[in-house]
Parts: structure tokens; C-alpha cells; sequence
């Protein structure tokens, strides 16, 4: 009896609060406003959290049992065309609309808790994916390490913080340089390669130079006359 009171106590606390998020879809309407505007006499609801396998026989069996339905837009892959977790339901009257995403959301479908809101209304191409894959945003968001059996398995972002959304920086043009080996020396530009290289001269000792130069002098020197009588010597 405890359990079945806490039951009831827990679906008052789950109809009694506010479910729709302040959300504002930019690129559909101008402004917060025009979106609420559109809203309060809507009669299409957003639903999401779906399970990929989700069909539209499956949702317009839930859903009738709040209202008459008119139209199911299945949310779509916009490379791939399948579905990717999301969809639109259309009501003949506003209340029937009020009436599902009070009674209809946050209670499970194909073993998952979906999320039913007030839509300003479909337009041709939001029933496509806004993410970088083609599917929801928040499957980009999700952690590769973070595993989701209904929506694709694993999630395709490294971190699960966003930042896959940041920009990234263009890759620098790889220097002349960078492709040189570690283990080799650094090549020389061609000024220096082209410079002749001037050996340094050794300083020569300053007794050798004196002992050069008085040589210098005796080879230089005129050679000595020759006297007549050597010369009569030389002529015998």
C-alpha cells in the first residue's frame, strides 16, 4: 500500500511540474517570442529521446489514445535517410496536443523515457538532423566511450564536453626544415655553403723571420768584380 501511494504521490510531482525547455530553435524563427507566439496555438508536438528502431505504427498507436492524430513526420539521417531519434506528431486540436505532452511524456517507449514538447509547428527540412554526422546534435555530443543500444551504438565524440564543436585551427604550411631527420645535422643555408673557407694562417716565430730576411739580403747582394789576375788564371 506504502509503494502504490508513493506511485501516485511520484505521477502528481510528474504532471504538476513544468516540462517544456526554454528552447529556441533560431533557424525556423526570428525570435524567442514568435516561437511562443506559434506554440500557443500549435497543434504539433516534438518528440524526443526515440529509439532508432521507433516505427510511425508504434508511435501513432501511443499517441492515439490521447487524440486524434493527423500526421507522424519521423525524424531523418540527412546523408542517410533513416531514422535518427526523433519525430513530430500532429494533432487535429490544440488541447489534444496540451493534453499528450502532459500525460504522454516521460513515460517509456520501446524501453525508452521520451520527451514530448509543444512545437511552433512543422516546416519542410526540420525533420533532418542538424548534427556534423547527419543525425541529432546530441549523438555528436555523446562519448565514444558512452554506449547507447538504441541510438547507434557508440557516440563519435572524443570528450563529451562539446568540444568538438570548437573550430579548429588551419594546419600551418610545413617548413623547408621539417622534414628533416632528427639524427641529421641541420642543412646550411646557401649563403654559407657558397663562402669560400679561409684556413687560418699559423703567426710565425719572430727568430725564424730574422734568419729569413738575412738570407733574403745575401741572395739579393751584387756579386763581387773580378780582378784582372784572377781573370788571367781563369783564361789559362
Amino acid at each position: 500500500m506504502a509503494d502504490l501511494y508513493a506511485e501516485v504521490i511520484e505521477e502528481e510531482e510528474r504532471l504538476t511540474r513544468t516540462q517544456q525547455r526554454n528552447y529556441w530553435d533560431r533557424k525556423t524563427f526570428s525570435s524567442y517570442d514568435e516561437q511562443q507566439r506559434a506554440m500557443a496555438r500549435s497543434t504539433t508536438l516534438y518528440i524526443g529521446n526515440l529509439s532508432f528502431f521507433t516505427t510511425e505504427v508504434q508511435i501513432y498507436e501511443l499517441f492515439s489514445r490521447v487524440g486524434n492524430v493527423k500526421r507522424v513526420i519521423m525524424g531523418l539521417d540527412r546523408f542517410k535517410k533513416t531514422p535518427c531519434g526523433f519525430c513530430f506528431v500532429e494533432f487535429s486540436t490544440h488541447d489534444e496536443a496540451i493534453a499528450c505532452s502532459n500525460f504522454i511524456s516521460e513515460t517509456k517507449l520501446d524501453n525508452r523515457v521520451i520527451r514530448c514538447e509543444m512545437d511552433g509547428g512543422f516546416k519542410e527540412g526540420r525533420q533532418f538532423g542538424r548534427g556534423l554526422s547527419g543525425g541529432q546534435v546530441r549523438d555528436d555530443r555523446r562519448s565514444k566511450d558512452e554506449y547507447d543500444p538504441g541510438r547507434g551504438g557508440y557516440g563519435r565524440s572524443d570528450v563529451a564536453d562539446g568540444n568538438h564543436f570548437r573550430r579548429t585551427m588551419a594546419p600551418r604550411k610545413r617548413s623547408r626544415d621539417d622534414s628533416i631527420s632528427v639524427d641529421e645535422p641541420p642543412r646550411k643555408h646557401d649563403s654559407e655553403r657558397r663562402s669560400p673557407t679561409v684556413e687560418p694562417q699559423e703567426e710565425e716565430n719572430p727568430r725564424f723571420r730574422d734568419r729569413e730576411a738575412d738570407e733574403q739580403q745575401e741572395d739579393d747582394a751584387p756579386d763581387a768584380p773580378i780582378d784582372d789576375e784572377q781573370q788571367g788564371n781563369d783564361g789559362q
